[in-house]
C-alpha cells in the first residue's frame, strides 16, 4: 500500500509548522521524535543546534510547536554551501538527503528567477538561516522515517498585507513565495498576515503530486504543527493527515511513482455557436492564443431545434479569464459563457533545441512513465526549415529526432 501525506493548508504553511506537524504524527506512530531529527541536523556540522517541540495551543486546538536553538550566525550562503553540509551529514539517509536537495533546489530557482541572478550565484537570506536549513533537513529527514510515499495538499492563502525581508518592504505573497506558488492553486484569505512562507512553498512545490479535496485514503494518523503568530480569526495550524491508500497494486504503485507530474489549476471557458462561419471562428481563435489562451478547441453539437453547432472551448490561466471572455463577446455571437476551473497534472517537460542538416530544430523533452524520455518537434521550426530547403516536413522532424537520439547517446 501506498502511504500518503495531506496537507491541509487552511492558515497556510512554512517549515516550522510542516516540521511540528511530522514530529506530532511520528509520535503517535512511535516512528520518529524530535532528537532523531536533531541529530540528523548536528551531523551537518552546524554547531550545537537544538530542536525543541512542546504542545501549545492555538485558538483551542492542540499543535506541535518546533524552535530552533543555535549559536548566533550572520552567514549568507550559496546553495552549493548548503548542498555540501547535507551531502558530508553521516546521520542523514540517502532518501533524506535527496529530497532535501530537491527542496533547497526549488528555493534557489525561485530566489535567482526574482533576483535577475543564476541558482549558482544566488544568496540565501532568511531561508539559508540556520532554523531553515534545520526545517527543510528536519522535514526531508521526518517524511523519510514516516515512509511518506506521496503527498497532497489543500488550495494554499498567501494571507495578505506586507512584511519586511532582506531586500526591504514587500507585499505578501513574497516575491519567491509567489514564484514557488506558480502552478499551486492558491486559496483566498484575507488575513492580514503572511501564511505562507517561501520554505513552506517550497517543500509543497517539491514534494506535492496533486492540489484539492482530502484523496480516498485509509487515515493512519493525524499531526498539527503550530505556526509563530497567533491568528484573530482562526487558529494558526497545518494539519497534516497521514493515511494509506489502498485499491492499488505493486506494479500500479511503483508506475505511480517512477516519473514526475507537475500540477496546475487552470480556468475552461465554454460557449455554444451555431451562427458563425468556420473563417471567424478560426480568426476568433487566433486572437484568443495571442492574448494569452494555452488552448483553444472546437468539438462539433447539435443545439435546440436541430441546429448544427459548435462548442468553443479556450482555456487559459485565471489571470487571462476577463481579457479572453471580452474577446469571446466581440467576436462571436455568445450572449453567455460557462466558466469552471479544472486541476491539471503534466507531464515534467523541458526545452532542447538540437542541430541537423537543415539547421537548428527546438523541440521538448518530456518524462514518460518508466522514467524514459520523450522527443517532440516544434512544429514551426519544423515547417519553417522543410519550406527553405524545399523538403518534406517529415524529413526535418526525423533528422531532429535523430540528433536528439544521438545526443543522448
Amino acid at each position: 500500500m501506498t502511504k500518503i501525506a495531506y496537507f491541509d493548508c487552511l492558515s497556510g504553511i512554512s517549515g516550522d509548522m510542516t516540521l511540528g506537524a511530522l514530529i506530532d504524527i511520528g509520535a503517535q506512530t512511535g516512528e520518529l521524535d524530535a532528537n532523531t531529527i536533531q541529530s540528523a541536523v548536528r551531523s551537518m556540522g552546524l554547531g550545537e543546534i537544538t530542536i525543541q517541540s512542546e504542545t501549545v495551543k492555538k485558538k483551542g486546538f492542540r499543535a506541535i510547536k518546533v524552535d530552533i536553538a543555535h549559536p548566533p550566525e550572520h552567514a549568507h550562503r550559496h546553495l552549493h554551501h548548503i548542498t555540501e553540509m547535507i551531502d558530508r551529514a553521516d546521520a542523514i539517509a540517502p532518501e533524506a538527503k535527496q529530497l532535501a536537495h530537491k527542496i533547497f533546489l526549488e528555493l534557489a530557482k525561485a530566489e535567482a528567477k526574482v533576483h535577475g541572478s543564476t541558482i549558482e550565484k544566488v544568496h540565501f537570506h532568511e531561508v539559508g538561516a540556520i532554523d531553515s536549513i534545520a526545517d527543510i533537513v528536519g522535514t526531508a529527514v521526518a517524511m523519510t522515517q514516516l515512509g511518506i510515499d506521496s503527498v497532497e495538499a489543500s488550495p494554499v492563502p498567501t494571507g495578505s498585507g506586507t512584511i519586511t525581508i532582506a531586500h526591504g518592504r514587500v507585499a505578501i505573497p513574497a516575491p519567491a513565495t509567489a514564484e514557488l506558488l506558480k502552478g499551486i492553486p492558491i486559496a483566498t484569505s484575507d488575513v492580514q498576515a503572511e501564511l505562507t512562507t517561501p520554505t513552506g512553498a517550497a517543500i509543497l512545490k517539491a514534494t506535492a503530486t496533486r492540489f484539492g479535496s482530502i484523496p480516498s485514503m485509509s487515515t493512519i494518523a493525524v499531526g498539527y504543527g503550530a505556526g509563530t503568530k497567533d491568528l484573530e480569526a482562526q487558529a494558526n495550524i497545518l494539519k497534516v493527515m497521514l493515511g494509506e491508500r489502498t485499491g492499488q497494486t505493486a506494479s500500479s504503485q511503483e508506475t505511480a511513482r517512477d516519473y514526475p507530474l507537475e500540477t496546475d489549476q487552470v480556468v475552461v471557458l465554454e460557449t455554444n455557436i451555431d451562427d458563425a462561419s468556420p473563417q471567424s471562428l478560426a480568426f476568433c481563435a487566433d486572437r484568443l492564443f495571442d492574448a494569452g489562451a494555452l488552448d483553444v478547441f472546437q468539438t462539433p453539437c447539435v443545439m435546440k431545434k436541430g441546429r448544427l453547432g459548435v462548442v468553443l472551448t479556450t482555456v487559459c490561466d485565471a489571470e487571462h479569464v476577463a481579457q479572453l471572455e471580452s474577446i469571446l463577446f466581440t467576436h462571436t455571437s455568445s450572449i453567455g459563457i460557462r466558466r469552471h476551473t479544472s486541476n491539471r497534472r503534466k507531464l515534467v517537460r523541458r526545452s532542447e533545441t538540437v542541430s541537423t542538416e537543415f539547421g537548428a530544430v527546438r523541440g521538448k523533452v518530456v518524462i514518460v512513465p518508466g522514467g524514459s524520455e520523450r522527443f517532440a518537434v516544434e512544429d514551426d521550426d519544423a515547417v519553417a526549415m522543410a519550406k527553405q530547403h524545399s523538403v518534406d516536413v517529415n524529413q526535418v522532424r526525423a533528422a531532429a529526432q535523430s540528433a536528439w537520439k544521438n545526443n543522448k547517446s
